[in-house]
């Protein structure tokens, strides 16, 4: 059973979320062109609209690619590049490689990208966009496991994959791409990953946050300060990793993160090495701090925002007792 295209309305604007189904292959080059705006990285393409009409699970392969469309003036939504406005893609693959394609269970989907283009960006749809994704994989797909990788320093990502659908982090990968450049990476910066899972059919329950009080308790690991440096566009306030203090075998932890790490990537893109390394400090001590406690059996289990004026994100780490 295909799941039919559905409806949203975000901040005033109507948007129509469907399944690719085009049997053209030019419709699927804005795709690719779509991500290219995203992502803004040449050397990293999509395969050509002929390649990726054959790899739509409609077709003859196991891809999905989902469409994100925004209303004209005249109350439709035309299924054409300039409407385009964000899109999921990925594919289904193996768990076991040993076991193959023998059991249904062994089934899971790999997805490589979630988009919005710029302009787009900040009105939540993300969210629906994988819950659109969550629905269409259980009712057309039969499949009920999700893997991605995102960068454990983004806290839109962690805030959605994490705090909203509480994705399982199953390991920390460090350098997963090599240099990956484009708008939202830096060669410079490791492009170190989360490796994610999501179990679909699994009702989320847990306790609600405590940030504030685990962090008066001393849980928290990384200490940073507000500075003033010369940025890209001007002088700018960036947040400076200046401690990683060790767990001291506490059963819950807290790993703070910068609350933009793509803005902080953009504004210290300079020649000055001092406000060069910032992002490049953040991503080393939170490396080893993720895999140290990973090692020895925390897990994540929550992320969220400290109180005050400006509330700074973190993960929530646990040790099974």
């Amino acid at each position: 059973m295909l799941t039919p295209p559905r409806t949203i309305n975000l901040r005033g604007r109507r948007f129509l979320l469907k399944i690719e189904d085009s049997a053209s292959a030019s419709d699927y080059g804005r795709y690719e062109d779509l991500r290219q705006e995203i992502w803004g990285f040449p050397q990293d393409a999509l395969a050509g609209p002929r390649n990726l009409e054959c790899e739509s699970f409609l077709h003859e392969g196991s891809s999905l690619f989902l469409a994100v469309y925004v209303e004209d003036d005249a109350g439709g939504f035309p299924e054409d590049t300039a409407h385009l406005v964000g899109f999921s893609y990925g594919f289904v693959g193996l768990k076991d490689k040993a076991a193959g394609y023998r059991s249904p269970d062994n089934l899971w989907f790999y997805s490589q990208y979630t988009g919005v283009r710029p302009g787009y960006q900040g009105l939540g749809l993300g969210v629906p966009l994988k819950e659109f994704q969550r629905d269409v994989l259980m009712e057309a797909l039969g499949v009920f496991t999700v893997v991605c990788t995102y960068d454990p320093l983004t806290a839109v990502n962690a805030r959605r994959n994490v705090g909203l659908f509480g994705m399982d982090v199953v390991e920390y990968r460090p350098a997963t791409y090599g240099p990956f450049g484009g708008l939202l990476n830096r060669v410079d910066i490791p492009s170190d990953r989360f490796f994610m899972s999501w179990d679909l059919r699994r009702e989320l329950r847990r306790p609600p946050l405590q940030i504030d009080e685990a962090l008066a308790a001393g849980a928290g690991l990384v200490e940073a300060d507000e500075v003033v440096a010369e940025g890209r566009r001007g002088p700018v306030e960036l947040e400076v990793l200046r401690r990683l203090k060790p767990d001291e075998g506490r059963d819950l932890v807290l790993v703070r993160i910068p609350r933009d790490f793509y803005a902080m990537l953009r504004e210290t893109d300079v020649a000055d090495p001092a406000v060069r390394r910032i992002p490049v400090e953040w991503r080393i001590a939170t490396r080893s701090a993720f895999q140290g406690l990973l090692a020895k059996g925390y897990r994540v289990v929550d992320f969220g925002d400290a109180g005050g004026p400006r509330p700074a994100p973190y993960y929530v780490l646990r040790r099974p007792s």
